[in-house]
């Protein structure tokens, strides 16, 4: 299977994904962010290597929010006008109801399988690696973003340690749920205690190698934009400009 997508500069990846987020809140017809969610499931098909598995999980909250706007809409939303096409509960659904409620059911969909796609296709470091080269992000941001994201997993494998540790120490066992709120401190402190230490050994360290925070010209780790990004860049935008004119012809 190809990794197109992996391999496509994350800049131009965030710029295309965030121009065609841009470009379907514009639409309110509920074909033009289904054909792109379609669109956008068949490119991650077809020019990526995710685990499905894994982003069936991801997409999960993702779909029952979908879904819960499909009904809040059907059943509280304002009344529009149009032709009523259907009862429940004696709550009358129109025709622009209808239309209304599915077009922000796809919206979400097609903005969350966007979201997943960039984050499943794109790494970390070389995105702001790439922030810093082609979008010329301050190297403080940037770095201070990648170490803070790099913490997360520290912080967890600690936050286990400290539970391990309390309960060796008969620490934490409470039976009762309003009990292990009220104990949260004796896991925030230390962790918070902690963070602090590594966040300072990671400064010392940054400083001990010379860094600044001023530009630099040339980088260890270079990431460039080729002609295969300019060709996926446009690939995204015959998708969302085909899903933006059958939008219209369908809605009408």
């Amino acid at each position: 299977m190809s990794r197109l997508l992996h391999d496509m500069n994350p800049s131009v990846k965030f710029i295309i994904v965030t121009v065609s987020m841009l470009t379907l809140a514009f639409f309110f017809n509920p074909w033009t962010p289904l054909l792109f969610w379609l669109g956008i499931l068949a490119l991650q098909v077809t020019m990526s290597r995710i685990n499905w598995k894994l982003w069936a999980l991801m997409m999960l909250p993702f779909t029952l929010g979908a879904v819960g706007y499909l009904w809040t809409t059907l059943v509280f939303g304002a009344d529009t006008g149009g032709e009523v096409i259907g009862s429940f509960a004696g709550i009358q659904v129109t025709d622009e109801q209808w239309a209304h409620a599915w077009s922000l059911t796809f919206r979400v969909m097609a903005f969350s399988t966007l979201s997943l796609l960039f984050a499943f296709t794109t790494n970390p470091v070389t995105f702001v690696m790439s922030l810093m080269q082609q979008l010329k992000i301050s190297p403080k941001i940037a770095y201070g973003t990648m170490v803070g994201y790099q913490f997360l997993p520290v912080l967890k494998d600690e936050l286990t340690q400290i539970r391990q540790a309390q309960r060796l120490r008969g620490v934490g066992q409470d039976r009762h749920w309003w009990h292990r709120i009220a104990g949260t401190r004796r896991l925030l402190i230390p962790m918070l205690a902690g963070a602090v230490r590594k966040a300072e050994r990671t400064a010392f360290a940054m400083e001990a190698r010379g860094f600044t925070g001023e530009r630099r010209e040339e980088f260890y780790r270079p990431v460039k934009v080729s002609g295969l990004d300019y060709v996926l860049a446009g690939v995204f935008l015959v998708v969302l400009a085909a899903s933006c004119a059958g939008g219209l012809v369908l809605g009408n």
